[in-house]
């Protein structure tokens, strides 16, 4: 089992520690791509226009400026610097002993600035989106998409994909479809029509990649897309789209009234 993550926008700075290791991510065929692009991060990130380039608010200047140590910075596992509502769902800490180990096995961030990333691996806080075009890249999501096709495809060769990406970060590399199900989130109202939602569609992400990595803790991990919509059906409500040869199958988990 596969469950692709995006990043948060927001990350925690770690106070101390030793500095990235490029050398000590998992996938190290990444490792050239992720020099390149962290080079390129950080000059950006010294030049007058580095905020617009990046997109980023005059609020979030310590954030670019930190762009800029990337190398010397102090680097902690990659579930400890992303938060914001999805990781805050997910609570990968409190997770069972059990369920940390499928977790690092199982999860992946997929990452403008790293490709893709495990939870364990060590990496500094930085800014930067799937959507933004360096001067030397290009828009990151086609410049990553070459390179992490092979990498991953390989990793999916085997078992289930369910993916959990924004729309932006999903352009950067399509898993197999006859074994990927996208998770959608809608939210039923009194009346019995649903909406799609934001805010609750990242924090029920979470739960749902915390709850698939409990379940294959407990010795039941799912192999389908028919065992994940199985695993998920004792919390929700759950629809299941079959994949097909070309396209992703689609999971809704549909939300009670509020």
């Amino acid at each position: 089992m596969l469950i692709l993550l995006p990043p948060s926008e927001s990350k925690t700075a770690p106070a101390s520690g030793d500095p990235l290791d490029l050398a000590s991510l998992d996938l190290p065929a990444l490792t050239g791509a992720r020099s390149e692009v962290a080079d390129a991060l950080a000059a950006v990130s010294e030049q007058p226009d580095a905020l617009a380039v990046l997109g980023a608010g005059p609020s979030l200047a310590d954030d670019v400026a930190r762009n800029r140590r990337l190398r010397t910075a102090p680097a902690a596992p990659a579930m400890e610097v992303y938060t914001g509502v999805l990781y805050d769902a997910l609570d990968a800490s409190s997770l069972s002993p059990e369920a940390k180990r499928v977790a690092a096995e199982s999860l992946l961030v997929v990452s403008a600035l790293w490709g893709a990333v495990r939870p364990t691996n060590r990496i500094p806080a930085y800014r930067l989106s799937m959507g933004t075009a360096l001067p030397a890249t290009g828009k990151l999501s086609t410049w990553w998409k070459p390179r992490l096709t092979p990498v991953l495809d390989e990793l999916a060769a085997d078992g289930v994909v369910v993916d959990c990406r924004s729309a932006a970060y999903g352009a950067a590399w399509k898993p197999p479809a006859a074994r990927t199900v996208t998770v959608r989130v809608e939210q039923l109202k009194p009346d019995g029509s649903r909406s799609v939602v934001s805010h609750h569609a990242k924090h029920t992400r979470g739960v749902v990649a915390r709850q698939l990595c409990e379940a294959a803790a407990s010795g039941t991990e799912p192999a389908t897309v028919a065992d994940v919509r199985d695993a998920l059906a004792e919390q929700w409500t759950v629809e299941l789209t079959e994949p097909t040869a070309r396209k992703a199958g689609v999971l809704t988990v549909v939300l009670d009234p509020q």
